[in-house]
This record gives structure tokens, sequence and C-alpha cells, in this order.
């Protein structure tokens, strides 16, 4: 028999998942009227509702706080939002989240997590700065939900960014623009960045379908930043004239604003001699290049604001595999048509 979620709860009751949520646990009944109340608890009876343990560890701990450890993302710019989505719904629900940024070293990861559960937080959010594959660490509570990152062990609820998706709808744009010769600016191969290849396979999906036969001179690595960019633009650049791209899709914002620096650099124009297609859509990066730059959106607020509803026992989730989130397209000015060739 299926299991009684808290959303078939909120239906029978007539009332939100939130609802549902606060008067189950007690948390902010204060502002639920008392017949809002007995409705929601006569309908979870009804309907044979059992809160997960999450759920459970929340009415019973009621410690109000929430563990967040990450590895850089409170230091670095463009992942700030997962914070904020995760620290607005545990505001909302009258949670206090304790953010440990360890810089990816392992000792401080474990110190963290033996302060954090010393300290009787409610529940714990794992995240990273980038999609990844990592291993669970020691002594992290059985109900931590990850972020941005996918355990190796099943088991763990999970929420990741759709990066095959994510690089098919890049691809994509470049084709419905009419281009053939499209290259993949990529990140250096890491076996643990899922992201990297999840991006180039739907980049190769795309091409299949378009009938386009990949080129390997067309995948080229570089460092995560412009300057690994503008290098790895500037090898495409330098292939003969036949061979060279007419439009390159970037593993992020910041290596397409290299591709930027090289195409100026060798006196081409963005899109009428090379169309430019990033990911992240990084703020102070892709709306402020000139063009502005056509790129992917990462989920980050959504992100974060899941993982935090499922750690609060706001969502249910699967602990087999991990929700990926769509990756929406955000269209400005770098992609046009290809160049027509000289001489036509």
């Amino acid at each position: 028999m299926a299991r009684v979620r808290m959303s078939d709860v909120a239906a029978a009751a007539g009332v939100s998942t939130a609802t549902v949520s606060m008067v189950l646990s007690g948390a902010g009944t204060d502002r639920i009227s008392p017949q809002t109340q007995a409705r929601v608890r006569a309908a979870a009876e009804a309907i044979g509702y059992a809160p997960n343990s999450v759920a459970r560890s929340l009415r019973t701990q009621r410690t109000r706080m929430i563990g967040l450890i990450s590895d850089t993302i409170a230091t670095t710019p463009f992942a700030g939002r997962m914070l904020a989505g995760a620290n607005d719904a545990a505001r909302e629900h009258g949670y206090l989240v304790v953010l440990v940024n360890t810089d990816d070293d392992e000792a401080q990861e474990q110190q963290a997590i033996r302060a954090l559960t010393g300290q009787r937080v409610d529940a714990m959010v794992y995240a990273r700065m980038w999609h990844r594959v990592v291993k669970v660490p020691a002594g992290l509570p059985a109900d931590t939900v990850f972020l941005d990152c996918r355990p190796a062990q099943g088991g763990w609820p999970a929420v990741v960014p759709d990066d095959r998706q994510g690089g098919v709808a890049a691809t994509r744009e470049l084709v419905a623009a009419g281009h053939r010769r499209i290259a993949y600016v990529d990140a250096p191969e890491q076996d643990d960045v899922v992201a990297s290849r999840l991006r180039h396979q739907g980049y190769l999906q795309v091409l299949a379908e378009a009938g386009i036969a990949p080129d390997p001179a067309l995948h080229v690595r570089g460092r995560t930043d412009a300057w690994g960019g503008r290098a790895a633009t500037a090898e495409l650049l330098d292939l003969p004239a036949e061979r060279r791209p007419t439009a390159v899709f970037c593993f992020n914002d910041r290596m397409a604003m290299g591709a930027y620096t090289a195409a100026h650099h060798r006196g081409l124009s963005i899109p009428g001699d090379l169309s430019i297609v990033g990911y992240d859509d990084q703020q102070l990066i892709a709306a402020e290049l000139d063009p502005p730059l056509t790129t992917v959106a990462l989920p980050h607020y959504e992100m974060g604001r899941w993982a935090m509803e499922v750690a609060l026992g706001l969502r249910e989730s699967d602990r087999d595999s991990p929700l990926l989130m769509d990756c929406p397209m955000i269209r400005r000015d770098s992609v046009g048509p290809p160049p027509i060739p000289a001489g036509n």
C-alpha cells in the first residue's frame, strides 16, 4: 500500500502542506486557529498519516536549529543563492541555520559534524560547491539532506541540477540558430565532478539529433575561470578556418567571459562572428557582459529551499535517486546565426 504523505493530509484537510507541518510538529500553531488544527489532526488520523523520522526528531528535540555544512559555498559569490533559499525556508518556519564552511578540509568537516550533532541540531544539510559525487562523511545523521551533490552510497535524500538537460538546452539554442560547428569548452577532467560529464552528454545528444558528427577538436578543456576559458577558446580559434567553430558552449559563465576576451583579441564580434552560451547565470557576470550572455541558469535558490524543506519534513523525498532540478535557459544577446562565409 502506498505511503500516506503530508501532502495527502493537506488535501484532505483543505490546507497547505506548511500548515500541516506546523500543526503536527507544534511549531507556530499560535498563528493557526484551533478549528484548523483540529481539522488537520482529524484528517491525519482518518487517512493514517505517520510522520517521517525527520518530522519526529523535529518535534522531540526542538532546538530549532538546522546545521548546514558546506565546502566553499559561503565564501564564493555565485552559489550564495543556495544558502539564501535554505535560510528563507528555515526562517519561515521558525528555525535558525547554523552554517559551517569547511574549505573542503576533511578534518574541519569532521569537527563540524561533531559540533553540530553535539548541539543536537534538529536536522542537517550537507552542501557542495558544484554537482559532484561525494563519499558520505562519517558521523552524519541518517536523515541528512545532500544539496548540489549526490552521495556515492544510496539511501539519502539529495537534490542536484539536471546538468544533462542543461547541456541539451544550451546546445539546442545554438543548433536552432543555425550553427553546425559547435564547440564545448569544458572543465578539467575529474571523476567526482559529474556536471562536466553530464553537460557534455547533453551536448553530444543534441549533435546526434541534428545529424552533426562530433569533432574531437571542438571539445577542449581549461581551468574553470576566465583565463581558462580564454586559453581554451584561443585554441579553438587557432584551428584551420574550415574546422573553426562558429559557436561555443562554455562549462560556466566565467569561462564564457574568457571566451569573449579571446574573441575580441582576434577582432571577432559576438554574436556576429562567434556565438557564445554560458552556464550558471552568475551574478555580476552574465547580464553585465557586452553583449549580455545567453546562459543556462543553475537553480541554486530553489535547490537550497528544497533541501531545507526536506530537512524540516515539509517535503517528501526519494532516497534511491536524487531530485534533478530543471536548469532554465536565459536568453540574452550572445547568440545569433553563423557568419556567412567569405565569397558567398
